[in-house]
């Protein structure tokens, strides 16, 4: 029996995303535009299978071909005939949805591999038994070939995504480990590139290794430039060489598809953020993407919202290059009302947060701030909501955007009565009424002032400080700060493998500390009782989230696979720690004779012991993250993340507990647009794995053969190289 957190299961939640009242109301000039943008999107989303895995692209492209000749539909019957139960059909059919679903074979939110759940021979026999394999032998046994034994492996370093000895990553060549990594992030700070669009190749040959950064871009060589940052380099007694045209196929469809989406800009700043954006995907330069960045932060209240790029680093070992991700999305007006209030009154709700008036940005940027109906979401995962750009710089001076995609949030977290785990039979009601609220409320806290709150001490190339380092007091010690950003450093590159998480238990933090606030409730509708449970929900939802993010702990590595549930966890142990009966975890025996939990929060002591539990460590988090303290920040973080038996608690007995119990995350099945003369038609599928499938067939047809053509070589020149590595 294969272990089932290595599999989807065949009941797994599959559900439409509803945009078409957004998309009807929008004039046909931004439907054209959203619709470029979107094949854009899609097309650029694709670069994700080449930076999960070696074989994810092989995978993809092996299902297209076989739903480009048959519907799951068709396909049902040469199953049967095939030998395939219904049920293994239907886990063949899932395991399709959910590599279209998480743009890669490995779970977008956990990095846990996931196999078919069916007998590998079966799965053959039904490749073997397609249509697609009629037509083409040759070709589809050859796929099947390059991919079957990845496909269905579950050694230990591919049970996870990491670096060196702990899993697998395509960010980095297979024979690099953390020291090549640091070394390279020195290397790439000294010529002032940024990580956030390169991978990392390795070639050891004899006397010293060499390493090939590769820039994503469409071209692979600029006529007549001045090879400031391509070309060869020695730095630190090791080669490095600079290149560009990493996933260059795809990037030219993505410039392709935003120089169509130009025209039917609504205004200059759109148009000049798109320009900018191109320029980034044809050259490689980070530098304008940020420049993109700028223009798209100026283009307030659009109606047709949307952000492309190498923009978050979760999956990055390392955490420092982004994984490629688009989305696009029409404006909800009656929500956006609600966070334009939030907006408005952030200025009173700063200074109530629990560090010195020094700690916190010089001005606050008003940022736009809208709820959003996602029309596309492209890339390996959806979340509830954003706060972007990820660039420090523009970020500290230039403001930045929030974004609640609230038909996510409407799908995402419905919850039925039977499925909710660890609370009280008393709790659920309640819990049942108020997540959606109180999520609603914890997003836009959050977003806005989690991540949109906190200065960074830094002092510049020219030896210039944005703060008075003669006077600068440390509340923490007492003492003058002592230490700083410098020149070039950001907060990814000086925290790297833990900044992505703490960054989450910040904001986390922010909003748990902030919701209760009577006026931050009233914003959001939220009066007198009402208001107090949805305080108690959006707690009580956190540390039963905490106990939750067991299932992203792996004890063999001693290694947490996903930045927001180790941050939950985070704070469920500092909760538990605050002590005077404020949570209650205790293990006991389910009704089915198995193993159980249940978590308890006393509702009377919120105000008191919890937010004094938050406030001290909320001001602990802003102190180290301000002054560039590394060593004090990282003993902090890893000694709440510790998962261990010692203590009040057995958390890893508690692990297998929650492994037990838990259920897999929605897939989303999302609606393509496509043009038919001068008009723009929206197509939505069924919210089924075979809809999934479809949506995904009927996405890339125009230029199938050559799309997978392409996705092969891109695939076979990484292979390429790593076998000439291991040779």
């Amino acid at each position: 029996m294969v272990d089932s957190q290595y599999y989807l299961p065949n009941d797994i939640g599959v559900s439409a995303l509803h945009c078409g009242e957004a998309f009807h109301l929008l004039s046909p000039q931004e439907k054209m535009y959203a619709h470029y943008l979107s094949r854009a999107a899609w097309y650029g989303g694709l670069v994700v299978l080449l930076q999960t895995s070696p074989e994810s692209a092989d995978i993809f492209v092996l299902l297209q071909r076989i739903f480009r000749k048959q519907t799951p539909a068709q396909l049902e019957q040469v199953a049967t005939a095939a030998g395939l139960s219904s049920e293994e059909y239907q886990a063949f059919l899932v395991y399709a949805a959910g590599l279209y679903a998480n743009m890669g074979n490995y779970k977008s939110f956990g990095d846990t591999k996931f196999i078919p759940n069916l007998p590998k021979d079966k799965l053959k026999a039904l490749v073997r038994a397609s249509q697609a394999f009629q037509d083409q032998p040759a070709e589809m046994e050859a796929l099947w070939d390059s991919c079957s034994c990845l496909l269905y492996s579950l050694e230990n370093k591919q049970k996870q995504l990491g670096l060196g000895d702990k899993g697998i990553t395509t960010y980095f060549s297979g024979n690099c480990c953390l020291e090549d990594a640091e070394l390279t992030q020195k290397f790439l700070d000294s010529k002032k590139l940024s990580a956030y669009n390169t991978r990392l190749f390795k070639k050891d040959s004899g006397e010293k290794a060499c390493y090939e950064v590769r820039l994503a871009s469409a071209v692979q060589k600029v006529e007549g430039e001045c090879e400031s940052c391509c070309g060869s380099f020695n730095f630190e007694d090791k080669e490095f060489t600079v290149k560009r045209g990493d996933y260059g196929p795809l990037m030219e469809k993505v410039c392709s598809y935003l120089q169509q989406a130009q025209t039917y800009a609504a205004n200059d700043n759109q148009r000049k953020m798109l320009e900018e954006y191109r320029r980034s995907f044809t050259f490689g330069s980070v530098d304008a993407h940020k420049e993109g960045s700028r223009y798209w932060i100026k283009d307030k209240g659009p109606i047709v919202e949307s952000y492309i790029g190498f923009i978050e680093s979760y999956r990055d070992p390392f955490g420092s290059r982004g994984e490629f991700e688009g989305f696009v999305a029409v404006v909800n007006k009656a929500m956006s009302e609600r966070f334009a209030r939030l907006v408005s009154s952030a200025e009173v709700l700063l200074p109530e947060l629990p560090w010195p008036k020094e700690f916190e940005k010089d001005t606050f940027l008003k940022p736009d701030f809208t709820s959003l109906d996602v029309l596309t979401f492209a890339g390996s995962g959806i979340p509830a909501g954003i706060n972007i750009p990820n660039y420090d710089d523009i970020r500290q001076s230039e403001g930045f955007k929030n974004v609640s995609l609230g038909n996510v949030l409407a799908v995402a977290y419905a919850t039925q009565k039977e499925k909710l785990t660890f609370l009280e039979e008393e709790d659920k009601d309640l819990f049942i009424k108020w997540k959606g609220p109180s999520f609603e409320v914890q997003v836009g806290l959050h977003e806005l002032l989690g991540h949109g709150s906190g200065k960074l001490f830094v002092q510049d190339d020219n030896g210039k400080f944005n703060f008075d380092q003669s006077k600068m007091m440390n509340p923490e010690t007492g003492e003058v700060v002592s230490s700083w950003y410098r020149g070039s450093e950001t907060w990814d590159s000086k925290f790297t493998t833990i900044a992505s998480s703490y960054e989450e238990c910040r904001a986390e933090c922010v909003g748990l500390y902030l919701c209760l606030n009577k006026q931050v409730l009233s914003i959001f509708g939220h009066e007198d009782k009402d208001a107090e449970d949805v305080v108690y929900i959006n707690w009580l939802s956190m540390v039963r989230a905490g106990l939750l993010g067991l299932e992203f702990y792996t004890p063999e590595s001693k290694s947490w696979r996903q930045a927001h549930m180790q941050a939950r966890f985070v704070i469920l142990r500092v909760l538990l720690e605050a002590g005077e009966g404020l949570v209650g975890l205790k293990e006991v025996t389910g009704q089915d004779g198995k193993p159980d939990a249940r978590i308890t929060l006393d509702r009377s002591k919120i105000h008191t012991v919890g937010k004094n539990a938050i406030h001290r460590f909320l001001r602990k988090l802003q102190v180290f993250k301000s002054t560039a303290d590394v060593e004090g920040g990282r003993a902090l973080y890893d000694n709440y993340s510790t998962v261990d038996n010692g203590g009040a608690h057995d958390f890893l007995r508690l692990r297998e507990t929650v492994l037990l119990r838990k259920e897999d995350r929605k897939m989303f099945v999302q609606a393509n647009t496509r043009v038919s003369g001068d008009s723009v038609e929206l197509v939505e599928y069924e919210g089924s794995a075979a809809g999934l499938i479809q949506s995904f067939t009927e996405r890339f047809q125009d230029d199938a053969e050559q799309l997978e053509a392409d996705l092969l070589a891109l695939r076979k020149r990484d292979f390429l190289f790593d076998q000439t590595q291991m040779s």
